[in-house]
């Protein structure tokens, strides 16, 4: 017996008609097929010149209470749900005159889009909550035996090849595998719609992580390879992301990257480019990271880009060897010369955008060099989040572990200068700098910055007096009128010694130690500046 269903109804409702047209029209004018819609997406299709049956017309009822009432009906249901070749479901379709539906092409309403909107009210998420479409594109999964079913436009061109190869039917594994990836994405979009509505129950400072956690993954390509070369490794995302891969608001990620030359990426190359555009995310003006293992070993601020660059190799050449290097501003001419006159190879660039001649002078430069084009790279938020629905995620033999992200950046209304005397406004500018920085170094991280730019760091040490010997060591003589940044408190006042003899004028760290009051006598003894953060940015 023949696995293949012809199609000659379908019923399609959509809210991103992206290659919708070309696939409506290749359904009709190919394969005869009879198009159902609804609303807005009727609309389009009939502008594209196309004949429409309005759904109303199926049900005999039109749709009602804002729409929130249309497609939840037997004659809808009933064509999706009628097992073909059962004579009771058969007598049943013929009894209450309901017709199959062989098609159902659906995406739903953008709740994680209207979420993610400032501003959005709660009464606006709601209505964004789709009940019709997730209904009907479970109804057509379930009965993938003779319904298939489309829920993202990336599909469209696989299921015409599919009509095309059978003569205007489906096959079942093609159905079949469109249906795992239906339930993947509704189910999906329900865990967007519980989180959302758990952070609604209690003001944002009271709330908490959700009590169940559900992740719904799609590999979006292999990797290289893992860790090591004998470790396999792909990359994920997030189903519902998979929908916002194109949305020009979304944030820069290496994960969505358009990759314009180079080499297969690896595991390390993802983690070590985004931890490089983690770092640049955090300035408003030109700024520059290069980073080896997950750590930044050059971070630099100019006026202009190309200054940044040079500034950010110029931190620690010696570690930028094999390095990978993220710019939060599109790569000119210039940039570009400035990034290709160094005499290190670099593994990774990441940039918001190339310029053409700056592209080619990249690729004639290294052959392997991965380029990635993030799109519009934005500063993240200066400000606290007190619930970010981002979420960090490591696991651990027999579990996992969650964590919100870490938004904090520069919040100087919990700032105190302790010191007697005032830091400088240069000095005060590094010590932003500095502390930024001192973010995304590993713990213990001490970072030792000066003119826009990371001079050295302690990185991943045990203790703070050895992650201060490091970044002393690393910075050189630069470090005589340098500022530093811990990422946690001084226990005791020997790190602080250390960098004000080697010639910190200004530190900058939480604070909350017993010994507080010595390290700031101990500064204060020696005419430096001390500015206490109240927050702590420990990176593991």
């Amino acid at each position: 017996m023949s696995d293949l269903v012809p199609v000659k109804r379908a019923l399609i409702s959509v809210s991103d008609k992206s290659g919708l047209a070309e696939f409506a029209r290749a359904l009709v004018n190919e394969f005869k097929v009879q198009l159902i819609s609804t609303g807005g997406t009727a609309k389009f299709l009939r502008e594209q010149g196309l004949t429409v049956t309005d759904v109303s017309e199926v049900t005999g009822f039109p749709e009602m209470m804002d729409g929130r009432v249309k497609t939840l009906h037997p004659k809808v249901h009933g064509g999706l749900l009628a097992l073909r070749d059962n004579a009771e479901h058969v007598a049943a379709m013929q009894k209450h005159d309901i017709q199959p539906i062989d098609l159902v092409c659906i995406n739903l309403y953008p709740f994680e889009k209207t979420i993610a909107k400032p501003g959005v009210s709660f009464e606006e998420a709601i209505e964004n909550i789709d009940i019709g479409g997730p209904s009907m594109v479970r109804s057509a999964s379930k009965n993938h035996r003779f319904v298939v079913v489309v829920t993202a436009p990336e599909q469209y061109e696989k299921v015409l090849g599919d009509l095309r190869k059978h003569g205007g039917c489906t096959c079942e594994k093609h159905r079949l595998k469109l249906a795992q990836q239906a339930f993947a994405h509704t189910g999906a979009y329900d865990v967007r719609i519980a989180e959302y509505l758990a952070r609604t129950e209690a003001p944002a400072s009271e709330q908490r992580l959700p009590v169940t956690l559900k992740l719904s993954l799609v590999k979006k390509s292999d990797l290289r390879y893992g860790e090591n070369p004998h470790q396999k490794a792909a990359l994920y995302i997030d189903d519902a992301a998979a929908s916002a891969e194109a949305d020009p608001t979304a944030e820069a990620s290496v994960a969505f990257a358009t990759q314009h030359h180079g080499k297969e990426l690896s595991y390390i190359n993802l983690l070590d480019a985004d931890a490089a555009l983690g770092v640049v995310k955090e300035f408003a003006g030109p700024a520059a990271c290069i980073v080896k293992h997950a750590t930044p070993c050059g971070v630099a601020t100019a006026d202009d880009l190309p200054t940044a660059f040079r500034n950010a190799f110029a931190g620690d050449p010696l570690a930028a060897f094999g390095g990978i290097v993220a710019l939060n501003k599109p790569i000119d001419l210039a940039t570009a010369q400035a990034i290709t006159s160094i005499d290190k190879l670099l593994e990774v660039i990441v940039a918001p955008s190339y310029a053409t001649d700056a592209l080619d002078l990249l690729k004639t430069r290294w052959k392997n060099v991965r380029l990635l084009e993030v799109g519009p790279v934005t500063q993240l938020s200066t400000q606290h989040s007190a619930l970010s629905t981002d979420l960090l995620i490591h696991t651990i033999s027999g579990g996992y572990l969650v964590q919100q992200r870490d938004l904090l950046g520069i919040d100087e209304a919990e700032w105190e200068v302790i010191s007697k005397r005032q830091p400088t406004a240069k000095e005060m500018a590094d010590l932003k700098l500095a502390w930024l920085a001192c973010k995304h170094v590993k713990s213990n991280a001490i970072v030792i910055a000066g003119n826009s730019m990371m001079y050295g760091s302690g990185a991943g040490q045990q203790d703070r007096v050895g992650a201060c010997r490091i970044a002393i060591a690393k910075a050189g003589e630069r470090v005589r009128g340098a500022v530093a940044a811990s990422d946690a408190f001084f226990p005791f006042p020997d790190g602080p010694q250390l960098l004000l003899d080697a010639g910190v004028t200004a530190i900058i760290h939480p604070g909350g130690s017993v010994k507080d009051k010595e390290t700031t006598d101990l500064v204060d003894q020696r005419g430096a500046a001390m500015v206490l953060t109240g927050q702590r940015h420990f990176k593991h």
